[in-house]
């Protein structure tokens, strides 16, 4: 049998010989069909029966999808999925999800969804760095607030080795513009949080301030791949595509299904679908990425940063505004074009693949290189060459023109930055707190010729790891988060952090006033440039 022939062929040929389980939630049926001498495969072996690897026994994660068709093969299992027909050796298995980076594969006889092919995590490990105010109570304020005990830490006015990870290998790091509080991802996709947590949005249980990065202990079992910051709220991603909400739930940010006002421990979201590849916070919302192209968001709609339609407002008395907010994950449809004289067109086969939050809006990249952009509008922020609101994803037309697209965007509070094929950054929005906006995209030519691998976007400062240099600029005043040391503090235009000379950065995010990096340490010479370092101990 040929593994060129579409799954009807074998539905069809094998009427009289196959056994079909029922079908599940609209998908195909699974077929088991019998070989020659009569018999038929045997069953697979318990999803719950894992190697030492993590894998089924008998079945790699690279192997277990067979998608090769210059072989004749046994017994298989076929269906249709984005115009491909799917065999695989020894199978009794259903594809129910399927794109670049996951596949999830359902055995017959009643089992639970397993994945086979998990959600692919940052590539590379190092060592963790760390600039920028420590003092994570009083960053963003004035005055410390009343009942905090204890407040402690400094601004670093350059990058710093972090003595309490001392010989942990770290994989992702996590912040947000408006955040006071990160993640921490090891090698083995350990998550710890640390920063503030008056909300609970470090998932450890309880709401006091962590200076020394804790194990998020009900995600302890669990391989985290991704993480994201609001301001008092974050999302956690497994490699299962599973996703878990914890800290300020006052609009439903978490998305656990209702507005309690806090969660303390890392909790389950309300979602049913296809497994998640990407998560995104703003200020008190949230977004993620499915692995079929399509956004969900939950939380605060003021604004329409939702991306439904509407900014939920309504009167709760004649001189109060409540906001009705999505408290579960809600799926963006509609996706327009608006003319300049104001007509609407839709936007037909949007697939996102990467997009970003900022304070009060959202950046989106499809599979097309096209970018959508919605929400808070003013100071240019959304580029659209206005300051109006947009309560649904429009398309930006500036980069509808261009001969390259977008591969990424990044977002900070007020302002985004998009990188098209050719590695050119463009800047939209305010990065400086007075001043002239960028009303519509922007190339930034002091990056021309610099090959952007990693950017972290804070409130007003912006970090990038390129070629073999860190580079950074905001303005002033800073809590050291840009890494220039204490004589210079800050910079309108982007310079390189020479404490970061000859240090490879894999890895760069910004929060409020504190940036993270990961360093590469594999080499002995690595080791011994960072060893150079200062080393900060909270």
């Amino acid at each position: 049998m040929s593994g060129k022939r579409k799954a009807e062929e074998i539905v069809q040929e094998s009427d009289n010989k196959q056994h079909k389980t029922d079908k599940k939630d609209g998908t195909e049926d699974i077929i088991v069909k019998e070989e020659e001498n009569g018999e038929t495969e045997s069953p697979l072996p318990s999803a719950n029966n894992d190697n030492e690897n993590g894998s089924q026994d008998g079945l790699s994660s690279t192997d277990t999808l067979d998608k090769k068709d210059d072989k004749d093969v046994l017994l298989v299992g076929s269906i249709q999925l984005k115009e491909m027909t799917m065999f695989f050796f020894h199978s009794v298995y259903l594809i129910v999800y399927f794109s670049q980076n996951l596949y999830i594969y359902e055995p017959i006889f009643g089992q639970h969804s397993v994945p086979c092919y998990r959600v692919k995590g940052t590539d590379g490990c190092g060592m963790f760095l760390i600039c920028g105010g420590t003092n994570w109570d009083l960053t963003g304020r004035k005055n410390v607030p009343k009942g905090t005990k204890g407040a402690t830490g400094r601004n670093l006015w350059s990058p710093h080795r972090f003595t309490p990870l001392s010989g942990v290998r770290v994989r992702l790091v996590a912040s947000g513009s408006n955040s006071v509080h990160s993640i921490i991802v090891t090698e083995e996709g350990k998550a710890m949080s640390l920063g503030r947590n008056e909300k609970g949005q470090l998932g450890v249980g309880d709401t006091k301030r962590r200076d020394v990065p804790t194990l998020i202990e009900a995600l302890k079992d669990h391989i985290v791949v991704g993480a994201a910051c609001g301001k008092n709220h974050t999302l956690l991603l497994t490699d299962r595509g599973v996703v878990y909400g914890c800290g300020d739930n006052k609009f439903g940010q978490c998305g656990v299904g209702n507005q309690s006002p806090t969660i303390l421990t890392a909790t389950l979201i309300s979602y049913k679908g296809p497994p998640i590849v990407k998560l995104g916070c703003g200020a008190e919302f949230s977004m993620i990425l499915d692995c079929k192209g399509a956004l969900h968001s939950f939380g605060l709609p003021e604004y329409g940063q939702l991306g439904h339609n509407t900014d939920g407002k309504y009167f709760i008395t004649c001189n109060k505004l409540g906001f009705h907010c999505e408290t579960a994950p809600k799926r963006i449809v509609f996706f327009i074009e608006k003319a300049k004289d104001g007509h609407i067109t839709p936007v037909e086969v949007v697939e996102i693949i990467d997009f970003s939050c900022g304070s009060n809006h959202t950046v989106a990249v499809d599979s097309h290189k096209r970018v959508f952009s919605w929400g808070w509008g003013g100071l240019g922020r959304l580029g659209h060459a206005e300051q109006k609101d947009e309560m649904i994803p429009r398309l930006i037309k500036f980069f509808d023109t261009q001969s390259r697209g977008v591969k990424s965007v990044h977002c900070g509070s007020s302002f985004s930055l998009a990188i098209n094929e050719l590695g050119a950054v463009y800047l939209f929005g305010q990065t400086k707190r007075t001043g002239e906006a960028n009303m519509y995209p922007k190339p930034i030519q002091d990056l021309a010729g610099w090959a952007v691998r990693s950017v972290g976007c804070g409130f007003t400062s912006i970090v990038m790891a390129a070629d073999d240099s860190v580079i950074a600029w905001g303005p002033s005043p800073t809590c050291g988060e840009l890494g220039f040391g204490e004589l210079h503090k800050s910079s309108t235009t982007p310079m390189e952090v020479k404490a970061l000379e000859g240090i490879y950065i894999l890895q760069v995010s910004c929060g409020l006033g504190h940036t993270l990096l990961i360093a590469r340490d594999e080499s002995q010479q690595d080791k011994a440039r960072l060893m150079k370092l200062p080393e900060f101990m909270p």
